[in-house]
């Protein structure tokens, strides 16, 4: 017996339409969202320091250290709320339990 035969994959088009037009909406959101991002990083980090210090462009971006700062906060930051949020969960399923 394959696990493909316990799911039932069946889709209701119904009501699916403007759900699915949300989706994709946010989808393009978040994908140019993370596209803009990945960008001016990457001309931050890896292009702006070949470029002359009195160029105009560099008024544009913020100090080199801050390059390695930011994504050093934000990964500790994830890595916290991550905790945060299996300890809850842990807690709440020990709780059920009891």
């Amino acid at each position: 017996m394959f696990w493909s035969d316990q799911i039932d994959v069946s889709y209701s088009t119904s009501s699916s339409g403007s759900m699915e037009l949300a989706d994709r909406a946010v989808g393009l959101l978040l994908t140019l969202t993370s596209l803009s991002i990945f960008t001016y990083y990457t001309f931050w980090v890896i292009i702006l320091p070949l470029v002359d210090s009195d160029h105009f462009v560099h008024k544009y971006f913020l100090p080199q250290e801050y390059a390695i700062l930011i994504p050093v906060y934000a990964g500790v930051a994830l890595i916290c709320l991550l905790s945060v949020f299996i300890g809850y969960v842990m807690l709440k399923s020990m709780k059920k339990k009891a």
